[in-house]
């Protein structure tokens, strides 16, 4: 790969997708060279918006390749639902991806998109935007410096009338919302969900059809626990969309509410350095590391960016175990809830070559880096468990 700008086709023009057009084209290590949205319309007026009026527009990828545009790489600001078609047609036209979270909407595709980077031999990257807060940095590098976290907490409380969708969802807090903060727990305590506990509501002044709020307990490798205790009928005394954090340790506490530098102390009452690195935020810094990554590889460099395909599959089986959990009122094995997800994508996938990658795993569990997949049942072609 040369060091001229990266060329992106970008899919999806909605609000999301006005954002990350703004943020490309302040980007100056990216070019759009295409835009495509099901309502051509609306991304004519999108990319007008944005100074991109030359920009070809298609409603799909093979649309824009057909008709000879030459791109590097997509961008994938589609709605959730959408994800597994896009990030599939574009990772095998040989085009690497930056997905929008979540990566899909069931664990069950999030395998088969695995499976399909795995065929296509491409970068599937998905933008967990709040890991590249100037703040986090910081707090992790604390958090190294006051050793392992035995236990975290997070505090959510807003109050937002969002109308639409949000407002009918069965579980709107844990679906649309925490992924955010349990991609961060991970990023942050550093170890892997094992299983969780939760107790989800919906108080009697709530204007959503669903549960709004929720207290979820989960279990992280090395014993660690991390608590999430969240509402989005919270009028009052709001807390950041970032959340309050509290994680304690050995050697000290740390601390963040959300909006700020983090706040750390040992045990012996010093207080650690707090300076926030210049460096992009949010997605400017997902497209960031999104382009060095895709250039370190062309380099021969091994590089695996935050929120490589892999590794991100586990923050979407936490709201899924999340919300079985809150179903069936049972804690809930991430284990269990991987394995069912491959039983399902084994039996849904309708390419038969992703399909074979799939079938050819020897355990699910160690693909996507869940701790004690050595030692856990695999899950057979034909979908029975087996030892």
């Amino acid at each position: 790969m040369s060091d001229a700008p990266l060329r992106l086709v970008q899919v999806g023009a909605g609000g999301m997708g006005r954002a990350w057009l703004g943020t490309i084209a302040a980007y100056p290590d990216v070019e759009l060279v295409g835009l495509v949205d099901l309502s051509t319309e609306t991304a004519t007026m999108a990319a007008a918006e944005q100074g991109f009026a030359a920009v070809p527009i298609a409603r799909s990828v093979a649309e824009l390749l057909d008709a000879g545009v030459a791109a590097d790489a997509v961008v994938n600001v589609t709605v959730p639902q959408a994800h597994h078609a896009v990030n599939a047609a574009a990772l095998a036209a040989g085009l690497p991806v930056l997905c929008e979270k979540p990566l899909a909407e069931s664990v069950a595709e999030c395998l088969s998109m695995v499976a399909a980077a795995e065929l296509s031999g491409q970068l599937l990257m998905v933008s967990q935007s709040r890991r590249y807060w100037r703040a986090v940095g910081t707090l992790r590098g604390q958090l190294a410096a006051l050793g392992p976290v035995a236990s975290a907490s997070c505090r959510f409380f807003k109050a937002p009338h969002f109308g639409g969708f949000r407002d009918e969802m069965p579980y709107p807090l844990l679906i649309d919302m925490a992924i955010h903060q349990f991609d961060l727990a991970r990023l942050l305590i550093g170890s892997e969900p094992t299983s969780v506990y939760c107790r989800s509501y919906n108080p009697a002044w709530s204007w959503y059809a669903g549960d709004a709020a929720a207290a979820v307990v989960f279990e992280l490798g090395d014993g660690v626990t991390f608590t999430f205790d969240g509402s989005w009928c919270a009028p009052g005394v709001e807390t950041s969309w970032n959340g309050d954090w509290r994680f304690g340790t050995a050697r000290g506490t740390a601390t963040w509410d959300g909006d700020h530098a983090p706040v750390a102390e040992t045990d012996d009452g010093v207080r650690l350095p707090a300076e926030l690195p210049d460096e992009p935020e949010q997605i400017a810094g997902s497209l960031a590391e999104f382009v060095a990554t895709l250039r370190a590889r062309a380099a021969g460099e091994d590089v695996t960016p935050n929120g490589e395909v892999h590794t991100n599959v586990l923050s979407v089986a936490m709201v899924e175990a999340a919300v079985r959990s809150a179903e069936t009122g049972q804690r809930v094995e991430l284990a269990t809830v991987v394995l069912d997800a491959y039983e399902r994508a084994l039996a849904t996938e309708r390419d038969p070559r992703v399909r074979e990658v799939l079938a050819g795993w020897t355990s699910v569990l160690e693909v996507v880096g869940l701790p004690g997949a050595g030692s856990a049942p695999t899950v057979s072609p034909s979908g029975s468990g087996e030892v």
